[in-house]
């Protein structure tokens, strides 16, 4: 799934890698690999660019 972090729009569309309990793990281009709290960031899911 391809999502974009709210609050970070500089680190581009982001792949997600894992969700695990409420841990995402998304690779960004220009932020690379992070690890976000789902319960308290609410990804925004892209469908088109």
């Amino acid at each position: 799934m391809r999502v974009r972090h709210p609050n970070r729009p500089d680190w581009g569309i982001g792949q997600v890698q894992s969700n695990i309990g409420s841990k995402i793990t998304v690779n960004f281009p220009e932020a690379g690999k992070v690890v976000i709290e789902g319960s308290r960031i609410l990804l925004v899911p892209v469908f088109d660019d």
